[in-house]
């Protein structure tokens, strides 16, 4: 398996960045648990895949090398299913009997037998609900059982330490999604693999993931669970981006235990630590808000 450290790294489109600013992934310094299953959430251009791609990368130095030689020799498996019309499905899968390198692990690749190839083949195509299809032509397939194969590619090498989805469902209709997020989910608990999952979709992240990773603006804002960050947010993007409405930020005063929104005062249940002169907003769930009629106390 594979625990993925990344350790103090950004990135700049630009030649010769000369602020903060020009950086489209600000810096992540986190560690990603061996056998851990994330998902990187954010809005369009937030950075997502950016880093997706530096993970993908070759797992060794990469100082003095030129940018454009720096990533691995396989993508992530991509959004949109990448297939050629003649190819039979278990052909597709075999790669004329060679199987795609691991992720992680640029080495060269390796010839395999061709019985284990195709035993290996036939294990995935059946994992994948696939198996009326053995040997027939591609052109066939619907873009579901395209995205299908995409997903099999990743898995039917046996050594395989993690596996790098980049919004995978994006094309699929809302059922289909539902099933194939839930087929992702059997096959990351049946084997162990780290799986880092890219999406702009929350409902996507949150029954995916064990632990979210939320971008905003190149930098990861917070990681944890999704409890963790529907009920202790800690940065007002994640409060207003999870939950559906989203959580209602207001500017407030704070005086102790209190809490002062315009002329109307909330009483905390303990004493925030506020740093004198920063600005404070209180964040406020529809959820966790109830009605009473005048005169009743809360």
């Amino acid at each position: 398996m594979a625990r993925i450290d990344l350790e103090h790294i950004r990135h700049a489109y630009g030649a010769k960045p000369k602020s903060e600013n020009d950086y489209a992934l600000k810096e992540v310094h986190h560690k990603w648990n061996d056998g851990g299953a994330y998902a990187l959430l954010g809005p369009s251009g937030c950075g997502k895949t950016t880093l997706l791609n530096i993970i993908s990368g070759p797992d060794q130095s990469v100082r003095g090398t030129h940018p454009l030689r720096r990533q691995g020799r396989d993508a992530p498996v991509h959004a949109g299913p990448q297939h050629r019309p003649g190819v039979p499905v278990p052909g597709h899968l075999r790669h004329d009997d060679r199987l795609r390198q691991s992720r992680l692990s640029p080495a060269q690749p390796r010839m395999c037998r061709r019985a284990e190839v195709d035993r290996r083949v036939k294990e995935i195509i059946e994992m994948i609900g696939l198996g009326g299809w053995a040997g027939k032509k591609a052109q066939g397939l619907t873009a579901d059982q395209k995205q299908k194969i995409s997903l099999g590619r990743g898995l039917v090498r046996s050594d395989v330490s993690a596996i790098l989805f980049d919004e995978p469902l994006t094309v699929i209709d809302p059922e289909m999604k539902w099933v194939l997020r839930s087929q992702i989910k059997r096959l990351h608990k049946q084997f162990g693999f780290t799986m880092v999952y890219v999406t702009h979709d929350q409902t996507e992240a949150l029954t995916f993931a064990d632990k979210v990773v939320v971008m905003y603006d190149g930098q990861i804002v917070q990681i944890g669970t999704p409890a963790e960050l529907f009920e202790r947010p800690r940065h007002t993007f994640v409060g207003y981006f999870i939950g559906s409405p989203g959580m209602n930020v207001l500017p407030a005063r704070i005086d102790g235990s209190t809490a002062t929104i315009g002329s109307e005062t909330i009483a905390l249940n303990f004493r925030p630590e506020i740093k004198a002169g920063a600005k404070t907003e209180l964040g406020i769930r529809p959820e966790f808000v109830s009605t009473r009629s005048r005169g009743h106390a809360g």
